[in-house]
Parts: C-alpha cells; structure tokens; sequence
C-alpha cells in the first residue's frame, strides 16, 4: 500500500514525491518499475528530510506497533518544527494519542490517518480518514483532496475527523464493521448452499443479482467474483480449496474491546470476530466432530428449483440486509461513544459520505446514512431514522424465518442471530435485567433503582428481607 500510494502522490499534478525504505534495494527497485513516477530516492533519513520543502509532510507506512514508534523517532532527529508526520498504517488509536503530544511537545505536527481500500485502492483512490491538528489539516486537506477517491456525486472521500487519536479510532471501527459484514455475507453464503445445494458459482449469480439492489456493496461484489473463480489445479472451485480459517490483523479485536470500555453493545462486530477465532482453533474442532447434532425432522431443505427455493433465497437477503444495517449502526454507536469519551467533534455525516467510495465497505445505503445524520445529528440510534425502519419492518419476517431455518438446520449463522438478538433487545419493553440487578444485590449489595420511586435501594435479604434505601457506590 505505502508503494502504491506514493505513486497516486506523484501521479498528481504539481507533486514530487521523494522514497525512502531502510532497505535501499527495495528504494531502488521502485524507483526503477515506476520511472513515470520522477521519485526522488532518498537512502537516510537525512537526505529524505533535505529532499522536504517546508513545512515537510513524511507518510510513514509501516508495521503498527514498534515500528512506527522507531520510524517517528528518526524523523524527529531529521525535521524542523512545524512539520508534519503521517502515520497511515492501521495503528492503535490509544497509541497515535500518545504519539501526538509526544510528537507536539517536540514541536512537530503528527497525524494519524486511516487508510482504506487496499493496494488498489492506494493507487487508484482510497478513502482517507486524517486525525491530527487543524493547522496539519490546512497543509494537508488539499493534498489528501487531490489523491481520495470520488463518491459519485464528486466529492473527495475524505475529511478531518478530529484531534490526535481520532482517525485510527473511525478506521479500527470501519474495520469492526468490516468485520461484521464479511462474517454476514459468509454466513447467507452458507445457508443458500446448504439449504439449496446450488453450486458456487451458481450462488455468484445470486450475488451479483443482489449488488444490482439494495444490497450493493463492493464486497457483494468481490464475493460473486470469488465464488465464480475455478481452481487450476484442480478443477474445483476455489472457495472449497481454501482452508476453512479466517484470519485477522486485530482491529475486529480492537473495536470489540474499545466498545466494552465504553459501554456500547457491538454484539454483530463481537459475533463475526469471534466467528473468525472459531474458525482458526481446528484442533478444537477436530476432535467436536462427535458432538451431538440435532436436525429438526420436518425441516424443508429446498433443493429443487421453484418458488420455495426463490422464497428462502429472497428471506436470506432480506436478513442480509437488515443485519449489514445493525453492523453499522452497532459501528456508528460506537463512534459517537468513542468521540464523547476522548473529546472528538466526529461529523457521523461526514463519515458516511468518506465511505461512499474507496474504501473496503463502501455500500450504497452510506448515501442513507448520511442523509439520516444530516437531518438528525443527535439521532440516538441509526435504525431508528425512517428509511431503516422501513427497512427493518420490510425484513423483519425474512430474518426471522431465516435465523429459524439455521438453528433447526443446525448451520451456524451467529451473526445473523446476534443481530437480530440485538434488534430485538431495543425494541423489548423491559428486559430481564432488573434480575439480573437484583441479583447483584442480592450476593454483593451492589443496590437498585425502583420504577415508582426515586433514589437507590438496597434490600436485606437476610431476617425479613426488608429494603432499606442506600447510596449506590457501584
């Protein structure tokens, strides 16, 4: 990605764009495949910084962690006050909110920027998501502006989020919800093939019929592509050569945990992280072949064309859809609480416009998203703005059914139920937490609140269990 986004860089006009790797072959051959690019190679970070107009911006693509650390370290050595460091790689956002003022308190601007839409988008127009400070920003916006990729209604597919940690904070939660979508999209794959038996690529059709509605997504998309693609080999499709393990680079984790810290339920994100950790513990699941399955005898299997078969398909693209709007607004909830907590100004808007084009989840219903927090910004919760409603309500049966058909089929469809579990959790009247409460009162004194009265309350559950009222100090 660092390669194909200093092409883009020098791509545009009026750029030149100077490289420098520690390893100098690796310099060296780039500059060599892209002689159209006019790099400036640069083999120390002393001649990287004296090749710099002021005030000088570096973008540092590196492995997170140590190496991004080792990486700024030198570029303070080398640079002057005033300029400005970039880390796009996919950093921890608690760790580019202690670089920042670390980087600050040398004088130097730093800004941490999430980057999405892989190597291609890297070349061609990624969506771009700068934290930092604003006079960084000034620098930068029409610099990022020249390279984003282009929703369809021209605009540039990026913008300041805020302060220090704040774009690795939206890009670690667009991954969460990457996460989340991927897991879905698997998961109606699975259902139609083993409630249909259709081939691979005969549910690639399916796929691509359903990127041309509601559904479009470029990970719709990508998933006609790949169950389409034949193994050489073999002659098999190539979804059943793969080794059923999916792997993870940690932002899913990330998201999760951040979003316990902050009190916000994620379970759709949660469900598909951990639906990947299943996945890779095969010496687990090696030895559970045994366990006791349980089909129900009347279940229908619709492995014959015609309308049942059109129904089911039809019932799981409707949960599809319905889950893919509970994974982002489960993600959305997250931001907002995650701008409360650290003192970001996040335009949620804004977010969703940046996510239009470029990036690994664009989907059409962003343009809805948008619109929703354009007319409401303080909107509570996403799925209650009038479009998804609309949507819930049209879905709800064939989500229902659909998360039905997989439990007595026994198919795993985890994300498909937590979200539904979820949706259901807002809507309910009263859940049976004020148990749960009462338990906790009952073995720590943890105390209680009463639906007819003010105050916290505490009951002796010793003698004649009388209710005394407490202070609550939980």
């Amino acid at each position: 990605m660092g390669s194909n986004l200093a092409r883009n860089l020098a791509s545009r006009e009026g750029n030149t764009v100077a490289v420098y790797n520690r390893s100098r072959s690796k310099t060296d051959d780039l500059v060599a495949e892209h002689p159209e690019a006019g790099f400036v190679p640069a083999y120390s970070y002393e001649e990287f910084a004296a090749s710099l107009q002021r005030p000088r911006t570096a973008l540092i693509m590196v492995k997170a962690g140590g190496p991004t650390d080792a990486v700024i370290d030198a570029l303070m050595e080398v640079f002057e006050p005033g300029d400005i460091i970039i880390d796009g790689g996919n950093s921890l956002f608690t760790d580019t909110i202690r670089r920042e003022k670390l980087v600050r308190e040398r004088g130097f601007n730093f800004v941490g920027m999430g980057v999405s839409g892989g190597e291609e988008g890297a070349l061609h127009g990624p969506s771009l998501m700068p934290g930092g400070p604003d006079e960084a920003w000034v620098t930068l916006g029409p610099i990022l502006r020249s390279i984003a990729a282009v929703a369809p209604d021209g605009e540039p597919c990026v913008t300041h989020i805020g302060h220090d940690g704040a774009g690795h904070f939206v890009k670690m939660v667009h991954n969460g919800i990457e996460y989340a979508d991927m897991q879905l999209i698997a998961e109606a794959y699975d259902l139609i093939r083993r409630g249909t038996g259709k081939s691979p690529a005969e549910i690639a059709d399916v796929f691509a019929a359903w990127n041309t509605g509601e559904l479009e997504s470029y990970l719709i998309e990508i998933t006609a592509e790949v169950l389409r693609q034949v193994d050489a080999a073999t002659g098999r499709p190539l979804v059943d050569v793969i080794v059923d393990e999916a792997g993870a680079k940690g932002t899913g984790a990330w998201t999760v945990q951040t979003a316990l810290d902050l009190g916000v339920p994620v379970s759709g994100i949660a469900e598909a992280t951990f639906a990947r950790s299943l996945s890779s513990h095969r010496e687990q699941r090696d030895v559970s072949h045994e366990l006791p399955g349980w089909d129900d005898p009347s279940r229908v299997v619709f492995d014959q064309p015609g309308e049942e078969q059109d129904r089911f398909i039809e019932d799981v693209r409707l949960a599809l859809f319905a889950s893919k709007i509970v994974a982002y607004s489960q993600g959305f909830d997250e931001i907002r609480a995650g701008a409360a907590q650290y003192g970001w100004d996040i335009d949620l808007a804004a977010v969703a416009r940046i996510w239009r084009a470029g990036c690994i989840i664009r989907a059409q219903f962003l343009n809805r998203i948008s619109d929703a927090y354009e007319i409401a910004p303080d909107l509570p919760v996403l799925l209650t703005a009038p479009y998804f409603v609309e949507a819930l309500e049209r879905a709800q049966g064939a989500w229902r059914r659909t998360v039905v058909h997989a439990a007595l089929s026994g198919i795993p469809a985890p994300a498909f139920s937590s979200s539904l579990a979820y949706y259901d959790g807002l809507r309910a009247d009263r859940l049976p937490a004020a148990l749960i409460q009462g338990q906790r009162d009952f073995f720590g004194a943890h105390t209680y609140k009463r639906i007819d009265k003010p105050g916290t309350f505490h009951t002796l559950w010793s003698g004649d269990r009388t209710e005394v009222e407490a202070e609550d100090t939980h």
